[in-house]
């Protein structure tokens, strides 16, 4: 393999990576692009003395997510309502052509919405070296390197973020049971039925909705079982043509939300004691892009 196909070959992962620190695909393909563009004004001497292409390219990606979570707090202050992390369709994973950005992330729990979220709450060097070790499993003395920190500090931000991480795991009910409370969820909703609905959420549930400004979304979060399936219904009488569709997600269950071929959005949930407790709704369309309507069976 030459230099310039193991460089090139890097790319999926690149991205992959990206995408867990920023949350984004948008913001991974962008900070992957500038790590190539540097990569890219190095002379062909300073390549040619560079021993690992691949740890280096890893290295500057992961400076650069470092910088851009640096001023993401600002970013999401400025956000027009709630900011949710963007949603990744699974049936791409396996088909995407290499080009694909999809192609580029993996499913799996270091994807999933509610994980996330976590990600968010910590401070950009537990981020990045959560998903450096963790999710990646580089070792700390190269992770030390990349965020300028010692070895031993590395390992205590890998502890606390861990931590933070776990808590959220240990919240997760079996997928079985999340996946049996969602297409309840689904089916009281298709058929209309208020009241079902309102038994399939836990009293003190909490919808967020990510439009970013783009289009209509809640610019808070409704809370309480009455006003979720208000809310719901109300989109729903408002939008007859839309069709909920059930579809797996890093979060399990999930559903699509589409007008003909046009996805309106995608909703990931939690579920807790056999109820939903959380809705995550993103209607925002930068976030959407990725999504295509599966064929009909």
């Amino acid at each position: 393999m030459t230099v310039d196909t193991e460089v090139i070959a890097e790319r999926r992962r690149l991205v992959s990576l990206a995408f867990r620190m920023l949350g984004t695909i948008a913001e991974a393909e962008d900070a992957v692009q500038e790590t190539y563009a540097r990569w890219y004004r190095l002379s062909d001497q300073e390549r040619a003395a560079i021993a690992s292409p691949a740890a280096w390219l890893t290295t500057v990606a992961s400076r650069i997510c470092l910088d851009v979570l640096g001023s993401a707090r600002a970013r999401r202050e400025r956000y027009v309502g709630p900011w949710l992390p963007e949603p990744v369709p699974p049936a791409a994973f396996a088909e995407a052509a290499p080009v694909d950005p999809l192609d580029r992330v993996t499913l799996d729990d270091s994807v999933s919405t509610a994980l996330l979220i976590v990600l968010e709450s910590m401070t950009p060097a537990e981020r990045v070296v959560f998903v450096l070790h963790d999710v990646f499993a580089i070792p700390f003395g190269e992770i030390a390197e990349i965020v300028g920190r010692s070895p031993a500090a590395c390992r205590q931000l890998a502890t606390s973020a861990r931590h933070r991480a776990q808590a959220e795991r240990t919240r997760a009910v079996p997928r079985a049971e999340h996946d049996r409370v969602v297409a309840a969820f689904a089916a009281a909703a298709r058929a209309g039925d208020f009241d079902a609905l309102v038994r399939a959420l836990d009293p003190n549930v909490v919808l967020r909705s990510d439009g970013g400004g783009r289009v209509s979304a809640a610019r808070n979060a409704v809370i309480g079982a009455d006003k979720v399936a208000r809310f719901l219904f109300g989109v729903a009488q408002k939008q007859p043509s839309f069709e909920v569709v059930e579809e797996e997600t890093a979060d399990g269950l999930g559903l699509t939300i589409w007008d003909g071929a046009r996805i309106f959005g995608v909703v990931t949930f939690a579920v807790t004691h056999g109820v939903v407790s959380e809705l995550r709704l993103v209607v925002n369309p930068d976030k959407l892009t990725l999504w295509r309507r599966p064929p009909a069976p």
